[in-house]
């Protein structure tokens, strides 16, 4: 038997011991994914499909993502009618993008057109222009003319995100009307939590909620049991901020209004879920210098999002180093400064991270405003006289039994003040920024840690030289 129909084996032995795709995380088996890669290699399409066919598409779109680019595809082949819009929709954006571009454009426009709104969007607006063009071709005229109108609007905005898809019917109506409605149009879409009332220039007065339809009595007119409060959303309003209203009033879908209040769409909590998760990753990595931060991000990609951060970094250590040579006669008459200077750059670094982070958090979340932003240095500043007099008389106290009591104050007193700037600098640069509307998560990092590194190593050999420990 061959080393591979034996691996072949051993992994099919094991799925039928356990009987399930997934392990107690409610992930893919590497067993699993390596029986299915195994099919491949055997040209088994039969095999591979017999696999994946109890999948939910979301774990198919898992299992898409864990093979590499060749097996994807083949993969794709051998199981064409189980790739739906939902198993696409549900696609890391690279891996998306390179499985569709081994697509012709009659096939991505039948997929494109399985799918919401939103969803075909997103599909579609990663394409290169003639490509988008070709698979627009290819599309009812309905269907293109609403994609047409979302790629109008600008990306990570709710004319991008929204579902065409709705139910919104005239203010005139009663209950039975609109369950008589509901039931009569074939049309319309299936899947939704409530409806929209409009006036007679379709904007939006109320919505009601299925449920409440259902319980109400049929003559009962809309506009007595509709609810008149509602959270309207503009269609140039970013995704972040359309994130954070959802979350601020505990919305299920919100009407999408244009410049002149007519209803043009909805947005869903579902994809919500999706922006929040997707803004919450990406302070966090550009916070850090790391990009995208996707694994299946391309190489070159990933190298200029980091290599340029790294290059900015380099040149804003140059200024430490600057400050460290302005003070290398007194380094060499005491080599205990070279020893303990790191710790108060360091250290102070670590402090600002956390200051930072709290306040692109804030800024994120709307929490820091122009009328608290004082209020927050103050709290950080309290916060910064606490943790940076902990550390210093700890520190204090270690350098002061090894170097003596002069040296143990004066890192002592380095590590409160760099501690201190590295607090304001947390908050400060990040508002900065955000005063400029310029993302704070950004560049925040490379400049925070420029000035607690400068001042750390300008403050403790500062003191060292007019303390008289050195000359």
């Amino acid at each position: 038997m061959s080393e591979t129909e034996l691996d072949n084996r051993e992994a099919e032995e094991a799925l039928q011991g356990e009987g399930e795709e997934f392990d107690e995380d409610n992930r893919l088996k590497p067993e699993f994914v390596r029986a299915v890669e195994e099919a491949l290699e055997d040209d088994d399409e039969a095999r591979a499909y017999e696999l994946v066919e109890p999948l939910h598409p979301a774990d198919v779109a898992d299992l898409l993502e864990l093979l590499d680019s060749d097996d994807r595809r083949e993969l794709a082949s051998a199981i064409t009618d189980l790739m739906t819009g939902d198993v696409i929709a549900e696609l890391n954006d690279y891996v998306r993008e390179d499985m569709i571009e081994a697509l012709p454009a009659a096939a991505v426009a039948e997929i494109a057109e399985q799918l919401d709104t939103d969803d075909a969007v997103q599909l579609i607006e990663d394409l290169d222009e003639p490509e988008q063009k070709a698979v627009l071709a290819e599309m009812e005229p309905e269907d293109r003319a609403a994609i047409e109108n979302a790629l109008s609007y600008p990306e990570e905005t709710a004319g991008r995100l929204m579902q065409r898809e709705l139910v919104a019917v005239p203010e005139n109506m009663t209950v039975g009307d609109l369950i008589d409605y509901l039931r009569d149009n074939e049309d319309m879409t299936t899947e939704f939590w409530e409806v929209f009332v409009v006036d007679h220039r379709h904007h939006p007065i109320g919505t009601c909620q299925l449920s409440w339809i259902l319980r109400t009595p049929r003559h009962i007119p809309l506009l007595d049991v509709m609810k008149r409060d509602q959270t309207l959303i503009p269609v140039d309003m970013d995704q972040e901020e359309v994130a954070l209203r959802f979350q601020k009033y505990a919305l299920i879908s919100a009407a999408v209004v244009d410049e002149s209040g007519r209803l043009v769409g909805q947005l869903t909590v579902d994809d919500i879920v999706h922006i929040i998760q997707e803004e919450a990753g990406e302070d966090a990595l550009l916070m850090s210098g790391a990009g995208e931060g996707d694994i299946n991000e391309p190489i070159r990609d990933a190298y200029w999002a980091r290599v340029r951060w790294l290059v900015a970094n380099l040149a804003t250590a140059l200024v430490a180093s600057f400050i460290i040579a302005s003070f290398d006669s007194a380094i060499n008459q005491l080599v205990a400064l070279a020893i303990l200077m790191p710790i108060v750059p360091s250290l102070g670094g670590n402090a600002g991270t956390q200051t930072m982070a709290v306040t692109v958090r804030a800024i994120a979340m709307n929490q820091l405003t122009r009328s608290n932003t004082k209020r927050m240095l103050w709290r950080e500043f309290r916060v910064a006289m606490l943790t940076g007099g902990t550390v210093a008389l700890v520190i204090g106290a270690g350098v002061a039994a090894v170097f003596g009591p002069l040296l143990g104050i004066v890192i002592a007193a380095a590590m409160i003040a760099n501690i201190l700037t590295a607090s304001f600098a947390g908050v400060a640069v990040p508002v900065m920024f955000e005063r400029l509307d310029q993302d704070p998560a950004v560049a925040s990092s490379v400049f925070v840690t420029m000035i607690t590194d400068s001042m750390g190593f300008f403050v403790f050999l500062g003191l060292a030289v007019a303390s008289g420990l050195v000359s």
